[in-house]
């Protein structure tokens, strides 16, 4: 019988919403791995399910900026040192410094590295240089060395390319075939059982992603929009919808895990996808959510970034905006809910992409990356 492979699995995160990662954790099970997902403990954290693999989360007297950086790596550091692993999986640049640290102590450990974004270009750092600045020297330092590391899209592979010589897979952050059968029908989850139906879903609704628009755009839309997941601009979203008298038409049902949150954008006619070419890290940007609509049949409505728009259009699963702006999204909602002929297309085509674009084809290149144990 094969020896069992130990990966320790490292995010900053809570664990509580992150899909890809929990994806990534299940498929290595399926390998023939013992999997330890490691996260933070926050103050608001939400109990987690039970899952087929060990979940550890750091308790930290900081829950934000520099400190929250620096306390979580030293704490990660210190727990990959005396747990016992042979494959060590850093998930993003904020826990790479760690990862790489701690198998100096272990050479016989593998380090494999997956970027979910272009994390140096992300808003947080680019408004703040210094900071940046830092993050960019540890990029730099340990990238060239690594021999194991994939992303999210090819326009992000490309520039680490670019930039370090260094050829990276692409796996994209794809649903996995969705199976509907216990969808909870819409008044169990609080939602119109006699009005049009947009979702803006995820668990990043920040600065700069189009959420602002949306809400102002719902004044001119005989819909009801349901934010469902958090992010920093939620409490501004709360302020606009009450200054603007739109309790009835938008509605916030906060973090939900992923089998409930899909149950929101089943139910949901359109769903919206409104990253602004803001900074490079959104640019180069392809949205999970992107894919969750797809595969619920939820027509798309995306803003033009580079690998979302292309999604959309060669699949023509929905529509690209000129511009993100309330009057914009108020007239291409407006347009599809006049055309429900248009809406019954996008939907049928939308049944036809989940055929090739999910995460068990996706796994093909996790299968080179992480090959089964024995083999």
């Amino acid at each position: 019988m094969p020896k069992t492979k130990r990966a320790i699995v490292s995010v900053t995160n809570d664990l509580y919403t992150d899909n890809r990662v929990n994806k990534v954790c299940l498929f290595l099970v399926d390998q023939g791995y013992t999997v330890t997902l490691v996260g933070r403990k926050r103050k608001s954290s939400i109990e987690l399910p039970i899952r087929p693999y060990k979940t550890v989360r750091l308790k930290l007297l900081f829950e934000t900026g520099a400190l929250f950086y620096a306390a979580y790596n030293f704490r990660l550091f210190w727990y990959l040192l005396f747990h016992k692993a042979d494959v060590f999986v850093a998930n993003d640049l904020d826990t790479l410094l760690a990862n790489y640290m701690a198998k100096k102590f272990k050479p016989s450990a593998e380090l494999v590295y997956d970027s979910h974004e272009y994390f140096t270009e992300v808003p947080e750092l680019t408004s703040r240089p210094k900071v940046q600045k830092v993050w960019l020297k540890i990029e730099q330092f340990i990238f060239p060395k690594l021999k194991k590391c994939y992303t999210v899209n090819s326009s992000i592979a490309e520039i680490y390319q670019r930039l370090y010589g260094k050829e990276m897979k692409v796996v994209r952050n794809i649903s996995p075939r969705w199976k509907s059968e216990n969808i909870a029908d819409k008044k169990t989850l609080g939602i119109p059982e006699n009005k049009p139906l947009i979702i803006l879903q995820g668990a990043g609704i920040n600065i700069d992603r189009g959420a602002e628009e949306a809400v102002d755009a719902m004044q001119n839309i005989d819909a009801v929009l349901m934010i469902v997941g958090d992010g920093d601009v939620v409490p501004e979203l709360k302020n606009r919808v009450n200054r603007l008298n739109l309790a009835k038409k938008v509605l916030f049902f906060g973090k939900k895990p992923y089998d409930v949150m899909m149950s929101y954008t089943t139910h949901a006619d359109i769903g919206l996808t409104l990253d602004k070419p803001t900074n490079l890290n959104y640019t180069l940007s392809l949205p999970n959510k992107v894919f969750d609509y797809m595969h619920t049949s939820t027509v798309v409505v995306s803003s033009e970034i580079k690998e979302v728009a292309n999604v959309v259009r060669t699949h023509t699963i929905g529509e690209v905006l000129t511009e993100v702006s309330p009057n914009c999204i108020a007239e291409t909602i407006n347009s599809l809910l006049e055309n429900p002929e248009k809406i019954k297309h996008y939907k049928a085509n939308c049944k036809i992409a989940a055929e090739t674009e999910n995460w068990e084809n996706e796994t093909k290149i996790l299968n080179e990356i992480y090959p089964k144990v024995g083999q």
